[in-house]
């Protein structure tokens, strides 16, 4: 069966992990406690056996073993092939060596066998009497470490199970104070999401309970991440009631237009005029999806700049020559300072395009005999276009908001054509994409003053590259 919570999951994992560190230590420490043992009774073997095979050399006739009696010691002297020459009182039969080594020049270890059944320690110490191979044979009883040894052994099976119930239980703990924060979250997370068709916006800041670890950061991070798209969401359902609201007046107009058509013959005239009409609804509607795909474009980072070498002051000069029909028909002269030519790279289209917004703009809320003047100069390593107008200002509460999409810091004159509301918001993403910014000062009867710095070289980081030039009419 597959587990699925990650907490059940930490802490099958972090118990496995425990456990197998636990066992590894207890061999580990059983295994050295043995080894310990076994040479501490090899020692001890020998230290007894040393003054006793110093007897039987000095004394090579001597029957010295035969009448050893020691408690918890046993003795046996025995030849090249084993034979036992002598043996201690305590020994009623001859050790049982079979699995034990014999050494040929040095001791050798290891376990035997009495008549009892008792398994004692034994060691084989070859030695030279009279000038004859011997080995002298010396074993204690392994009864108490033994018993040290299955006492620890007993001991580590009780507390190995006992160590793994209380890691589980302090893991148990530990996991589930450690993934509280994500469960927060999710559930954080949830609510958001049942919030998401709220009109003013869904996000709401996640719990941070510690902003220096790495759930702390990724709740940051989330909150980041659910800002900006909050942000976005409500950006898009306004833009999206907005592009609705702009794009219902004119194809009302129309479909009234129409009805209005059909609802009887009509003269040549009267069919002329409603074309006539038909035909400034049908440039409203062809302005408003070209900027909307504009802005879509730049939304996605795909407004591609073309790079080309051109004189910015040119450029500038033909956008103030198409407008001035338009400034004439309202007595408003544009005064041009364009005597400096400046070289730069970048795409003449959408530069035109540009300056066209401001220069429509500032004939568009300017009273009749004023002037609009234009300025070029460079400064702090950037070129500045400077268009300064005598309109009707912009309330400073409207400020902030002079960029985004539809909206309008001022209603438009009966009979002006409109923008859709789009002009400044497409120019901050041409401005964008050709690496510059856009500037406003505006006092209310006095007049606006828009200042479009850019780069005198490209943006290095800008993608740039030649595409098919598309003209918007804004105006």
């Amino acid at each position: 069966m597959k587990i699925r919570t990650l907490r059940l999951r930490m802490m099958l994992l972090f118990c496995t992990v425990v456990g197998v560190i636990l066992a590894a230590s207890y061999l580990a420490f059983w295994g050295l406690l043995a080894h310990a043992v076994h040479t501490q009774l090899n020692r001890q073997l020998l230290e007894t056996a040393r003054p006793i095979i110093s007897d039987l050399v000095s004394e090579p006739n001597a029957k010295n073993i035969s009448r050893l009696d020691l408690p918890g010691e046993f003795f046996e002297l025995l030849d090249q092939e084993r034979r036992v020459l002598q043996r201690s009182k305590n020994l009623a039969a001859p050790m049982k060596l079979d699995g034990t080594n014999r050494g040929d020049s040095s001791p050798a270890f290891g376990r035997a066998a009495l008549d009892s059944g008792e398994t004692v320690r034994v060691a084989l110490i070859p030695f030279q009497q009279a000038g004859q191979n011997r080995v002298f044979a010396v074993a204690i009883p392994t009864f108490g470490t033994n018993r040290v040894l299955d006492k620890f052994g007993g001991v580590a099976l009780l507390l190995f199970p006992l160590s793994l119930l209380v890691t589980a239980g302090i893991s148990a703990l530990y996991v589930g104070k450690s993934l509280g924060p994500i469960k927060e979250l999710t559930r954080h997370a949830a609510v958001m999401a049942k919030r998401v068709t709220n009109r003013q916006g869904f996000w709401k800041p996640l719990p941070v309970s510690s902003p220096h670890d790495e759930l702390g950061r990724l709740a940051e991070t989330i909150n980041h991440l659910l800002k900006s798209v909050d942000a976005a969401v409500v950006q898009l359902r306004q833009f999206v009631t907005d592009a609705s609201h702009e794009l219902r007046t004119p194809l009302a107009v129309l479909h009234g237009e129409t009805e209005l058509l059909l609802s009887k013959p009509r003269s040549a005239e009267e069919y002329r005029q409603t074309l006539c009409v038909f035909d400034d609804e049908f440039k409203k509607l062809t302005r408003i999806v070209e900027g909307l795909f504009t802005l879509s474009m730049a939304d996605a980072g795909q407004l591609h700049l073309a790079r080309e070498p051109l004189y910015i002051n040119e450029v500038l000069e033909e956008a103030c020559a198409l407008a001035s029909s338009r400034a004439r028909a309202k007595n408003i002269s544009i005064m041009r300072d364009l005597n400096q030519e400046l070289a730069c790279t970048g795409d003449e289209a959408f530069l035109h395009e540009l300056f066209l917004i401001f220069l429509d703009n500032a004939i568009k809320y300017s009273p009749s005999a004023t002037c609009i003047h234009v300025t070029l100069e460079t400064q702090d390593g950037s070129i500045q276009v400077r268009f300064q107008d005598q309109g009707i200002g912009i309330p400073p509460e409207h400020m902030p908001f002079i960029f985004n999409r539809f909206y309008r810091a001022a209603p438009l004159n009966s009979g002006e054509a409109q923008s859709g509301g789009l002009g400044l918001a497409i120019a901050e993403a041409i401005a964008t994409a050709q690496g510059g910014t856009i500037e406003c000062e505006s006092t209310v009867g006095v007049g606006s003053t828009f200042t479009a710095k850019l780069p005198i070289a490209p943006p290095q980081k800008a993608v740039l590259e030649a595409v098919p030039k598309q003209k918007l009419i804004l105006r």
